[in-house]
């Protein structure tokens, strides 16, 4: 059955007033899509999705709506200006009956809703405008990179939050784990075409390598038409001194077409050379706790690291992985225990923060300022791994081009900025390198490169990442902080976690606005919470104890079912106006949903305390 179109963009050509970045492109997005929009970093992904949003005019073509169609856009740096808190700014123009989605938003993504924007992060306030975007509600989202700066835990929630909703929408993401999840097309921007494939993320790169193959083989086979035909031209005009112009024409025209061709863009010429070796040991940790004030970051946590080993930290933001990061490289000292550092160790670090580039010095003086690269009385020469090269010639193997040799660090892109960082990481040798959220921003092909040579890399790796996918290709160990100063060490990736806990995944996410109508109660249990909740007696034959997750949760629960029921009073009070329908029939429309999801919301919750608290029982 045919959907019916959201959006269509016809003819659209874009310059900027340099090289066009598209040129005569179509799209259609139509009802219930969820795309995929994959593309190489500086391949017009983030531009695009701007014409889809109305906010870039192209220097050509239409932009056209279906009548009545909202159409949402994540901003990458939301102005706050005029706002409070992060979640007046998350509320702005939603209807008091329907502040409970911006609520729910800011706990599902983990930001606090009455922090003032001049003290938030830039990941607070993409946070709060993630909120905006999904308390909106629209009918098509556009989610550029949603889930930088989220936690698993924010990611899951947020997985589960698409999964369910009947909108369409349109995501860019290096995160393969939720494209793989949640895509059903995808949209691939390549040197300025937009070619659509209607099959989810999961097929792109054989797709994408299939389609590569073809277009070399055409080249080719172009190639020696044209190598025949001009042989034809000289030995024609010596054989018969008269040309064929006709073919004569065709031959200008194969070149033209050969030269009209776009070259591909390489792969960066990323390389890391491991210095000397580093001794065996190269971190023994015993018993070490650090907490700042009330809040405990790490508690009696001990960890041997030997050399070659890839040891990745995973858990929600303010679980404390950065600072056990820094613990564990002797960069901060931890309260209690003790902490020794092998032999010979040459560290490098990738902070997530970007801090070490100089936001207002330009990409020369970024890698020539640094003392580690700077080569004596060579102002135009950096040491890569002890050899000197020219700074244009290093930053082109990063994909850069000599035009941006001399812009300022701000003009880059977060990809691009990435990509500044690891070459100069990369020139230098090292044997410890640190990693902290080094996936942000980058294209898919680019962490591809990456995760090869962390493979080949001799040295030991140090990775906090939220990546699911890339902990699973690197990680041969993994730390899980769970917050309150619990880590928990596993082997193997993120996907080994979660079988060595028996399937329990510590951010499991409950979507209380997905719930099913409430069944009848399961045999032996008893009215909710509500009216005072009890569990009959039962004796599973296997009782398993709660994770740490779940007794939060377990905790939590009684506090969002008296939030749900207040609301729900609230909007029946509304509700109860005989004269509402008349005077504003689409606020009677929008309560009446909200009460329904509400009173959902809390069937959910109830049966969730019901379950969580008989196996609490039980296991007791």
């Amino acid at each position: 059955m045919a959907r019916a179109p959201l959006l269509q963009l016809s003819g659209i050509g874009l310059g900027f007033g340099g090289e066009p970045l598209f040129s005569g492109l179509d799209l259609v997005v139509q009802q219930g899509d969820r795309v995929a929009l994959v593309g190489r970093n500086g391949s017009g992904k983030s531009t695009l999705m701007k014409v889809m949003a109305g906010l870039v005019e192209p220097d050509a073509g239409a932009r056209s709506l279906a009548p009545g169609t909202t159409v949402g856009y994540m901003e990458q740096e939301p102005d706050l200006t005029g706002f409070a808190t992060l979640g007046d700014y998350a509320a702005a123009g939603l209807d008091p009956s329907e502040a409970w989605r911006t609520e729910m938003a800011a706990e599902g993504l983990g930001f606090d809703a009455a922090l003032d924007p001049a003290t938030a992060s830039g990941g607070e306030r993409r946070r709060a405008a993630l909120a905006r975007l999904l308390a909106e509600a629209p009918e098509l989202m556009l989610l550029d990179e949603p889930t930088n700066h989220l936690d698993i835990q924010a990611i899951r929630w947020l997985e589960a939050r698409l999964a369910e909703t009947r909108a369409a929408f349109v995501l860019i993401s290096h995160d393969r784990a939720l494209l793989n999840t949640l895509t059903r097309a995808t949209l691939w921007v390549d040197r300025g075409q937009v070619r659509r494939r209607e099959e989810g993320f999961k097929g792109f790169e054989e797709w994408r390598d299939k389609i590569w193959a073809e277009e070399d083989e055409a080249r080719h086979k172009l190639d020696r038409k044209i190598k025949a035909e001009a042989r034809w031209a000289v030995e024609g005009i010596s054989a018969r001194r008269k040309r064929n112009q006709g073919r004569l024409r065709a031959l200008a025209g194969l070149r033209a077409e050969r030269a009209g061709q776009i070259r591909r863009q390489g792969t960066a010429a990323m390389a890391l050379e491991s210095g000397a070796q580093s001794g065996k040991l190269v971190i023994d940790a015993r018993n070490i706790s650090k907490s700042y004030g009330d809040k405990v970051i790490v508690h009696d946590f001990s960890l041997r690291v030997l050399r070659g080993d890839r040891l990745a930290l995973v858990g929600p933001n303010g679980a404390g992985k950065t600072t056990l990061l820094r613990l564990l490289t002797g960069e901060e000292a931890p309260d209690s225990g003790s902490l020794r550092l092998g032999t010979k160790l040459d560290i490098a670090v990738f902070d997530q923060t970007r801090a070490r580039l100089d936001p207002d010095a330009s990409l020369w003086e970024n890698l020539t300022g640094d003392p580690l690269m700077r080569v004596s009385g060579q102002a135009d020469q950096v040491m890569v791994r002890g050899r000197p090269k020219h700074v244009v010639g290093y930053l082109k193997e990063f994909l850069f081009d000599e035009g941006q040799a001399r812009a300022p660090v701000r003009s880059l892109s977060g990809g691009e900025r990435a990509r500044l960082l690891l070459a100069r990481i990369m020139a230098r040798e090292s044997n410890l390198l640190v990693l902290d959220e080094p996936t942000n921003d980058l294209d898919v092909e680019t962490l591809d490169l990456l995760q090869d040579l962390l493979g080949e890399y001799d040295g030991t790796v140090l990775l906090v990442s939220h990546d699911r996918d890339f902990i699973d290709r690197i990680a041969q160990t993994t730390i899980l902080l769970e917050g309150e100063g619990r880590a928990t060490v596993y082997a193997g990736g993120w996907s080994d976690v979660l079988a060595q806990r028996g399937g329990d995944d510590p951010f499991a996410v409950t979507q209380p606005q997905a719930a099913p109508r409430k069944a009848a109660p399961p045999a032996g249990v008893q009215d909710g919470p509500r009216g005072g909740t009890t569990a009959a007696p039962r004796k599973p034959a296997r009782a398993s104890p709660l994770s740490f997750t779940e007794r939060h949760r377990l905790e939590k629960l009684p506090e969002d079912i008296a939030r749900f029921e207040a609301e729900i009073a609230k909007l029946e009070q509304l509700l109860a106006d005989p004269e509402l329908f008349t005077r504003a029939p689409e606020k009677f429309a929008k309560a009446t949903e909200a009460l329904a999801i509400r009173q959902k919301a809390l069937q959910q919750a109830e049966e969730d305390w019901l379950a969580l608290a008989a196996r609490d029982e039980d296991a007791g």
